[in-house]
């Protein structure tokens, strides 16, 4: 392994551990117990991103030791497959949300988690607008330095949430300077995002256990995964229109 890749992953062990200091671990804290409240009273917890973002909205889906609960709200549109382009400048378009979340019924009780990395484009924004007008808790998973950097005096996503966990990523994404070039490789907010989601999953399964069969599903290829999973998704299915 070159210098240039332990350089990388120091960069981003620094970053995961950094989620223990007392801000991140406390926002962590904060919106376990809000998911948690959301799954004892038969509520959600929604996940929202768009371009790359949308891959942790997936991370919460259908997953080995992931909550059955958990819906990600995803649209081809906002994605990046059928054009990274112009999946690109319509995040940044007004307007489209609204029909998207229109799918879920998205309500008072749940929990709704937006993401994005600069915090200052129009469809996160319109998601979190859209959640606090539902009566759900909005939470923001963002860089609080590159949403600072990018706003320029506009509205964040981090100002419109109840509960903000920042990434602690600087602005740009990238954290691997590339020598002779102003150019930085390696973006971190997807790892350091997945780790953010699953610590608040491992914390809302573990309040849930103290009830009882906790809604968790297991990898497909472990004894006792079909009847577990196939219950969980009779269970939900109604709900979440990718448990099919």
């Amino acid at each position: 392994m070159t210098d240039a890749a332990l350089h990388y992953l120091n960069g981003l062990t620094a970053l995961i551990t950094r989620l223990k200091n007392d801000g991140p671990a406390q926002a962590i804290a904060a919106t376990a117990a809000a998911v948690t409240r959301a799954a004892r009273a038969d509520r959600q917890f929604f996940v929202f991103g768009t371009g790359h973002s949308h891959m942790l909205a997936e991370e919460v889906l259908y997953r080995a030791g992931g909550l059955a609960c958990a819906v990600p709200i995803l649209s081809a549109a906002t994605m990046l497959h059928e054009g990274a382009v112009s999946g690109s400048a319509l995040e940044r378009t007004e307007g489209l949300v609204a029909p998207i979340i229109g799918r879920y019924g998205l309500g008072a009780g749940d929990v709704l988690l937006v993401i994005s990395n600069s915090g200052v484009n129009a469809a996160p924004l319109e998601a979190a607008r859209l959640g606090r007008e539902a009566g759900a808790t909005v939470v923001a998973l963002t860089s609080l330095d590159y949403s600072t950097a990018a706003a320029k005096g506009r509205t964040r996503l981090a100002d419109l949430a109840d509960i903000v966990i920042d990434n602690g990523i600087e602005a740009g994404d990238a954290i691997a300077a590339l020598p002779g070039t102003d150019l930085r490789a390696g973006p971190a907010s997807t790892v350091v995002g997945a780790a953010i989601l699953n610590a608040v999953v491992v914390e809302v399964a573990q309040a849930l256990a103290q009830d009882g069969d906790p809604p968790v599903f297991r990898s497909a290829n472990m004894d006792g995964a079909a009847e577990n999973n196939a219950r969980l998704v009779a269970r939900y299915r109604d709900r979440n229109p990718h448990l099919k």
